[in-house]
Order: C-alpha cells, then sequence, then structure tokens
C-alpha cells in the first residue's frame, strides 16, 4: 500500500486543484451558462451549414478568432452588442422576444 500511495505522491500536481472553484462557479452561473451553451450549439450547427471557419466568422463579426473560440466553448457571457453581431454575422434569430415585441 505505502508503495502505491508513493507512486501518486511522485505524479501529484504542483499546483491545487480548482475543482471546487469550478464547481461552485458553475452552479452560481447555472442559467446564462446553459443559454451560453445553447447559443455556442447553434452557432456551430450554423458554421457547418454554411461552411464557415472561426477564422471567417470572426472577420465577419469584426472581432478575434479567440474570441469566436472563447464562445464557441460556451462558457461566455454574451453581452447583447456580442449577440446582435453573431445575428449578423450568421443570420441567426438569438433574441426573439425583444426583436418580436418592437
Amino acid at each position: 500500500m505505502n508503495s502505491t500511495v508513493q507512486k501518486l505522491n511522485e505524479h501529484k500536481s504542483s499546483t491545487p486543484s480548482k475543482w471546487r472553484e469550478e464547481a461552485e462557479f458553475r452552479i452560481a452561473n447555472k442559467s446564462w451558462l446553459r443559454n451560453s451553451q445553447h447559443i455556442a450549439i447553434m452557432m456551430l450547427d450554423k458554421m457547418e451549414k454554411l461552411g464557415l471557419t472561426q477564422k471567417s466568422l470572426a472577420e465577419k463579426m469584426g472581432c478575434s478568432q479567440q474570441y469566436v473560440s472563447k464562445i464557441l466553448k460556451g462558457r461566455e457571457n454574451l453581452s447583447i452588442e456580442t449577440l446582435c453581431k453573431i445575428e449578423n454575422a450568421l443570420g441567426l434569430s438569438l433574441l426573439p422576444q425583444i426583436t418580436e415585441t418592437y
């Protein structure tokens, strides 16, 4: 048993795990994270249909490819401005309640 514990300790990371903080973040931000993930899935589906890369979408949105990558991970708290840029670039309707009301 000591040899197993010793082997595990040899491979132990020098930095502490952040799983607790990440789990608390997901719990505290559950509602907008769910929406962000749903938007990311819609974007990926539309990008595939249109044959767009992250780089080409970034050019259409006027932002960096790195920012598009962050959005597509489904963990980005998107502003209304960014949502509108996504809608215009991909022809999606992400804010139907607002546009239908006015």
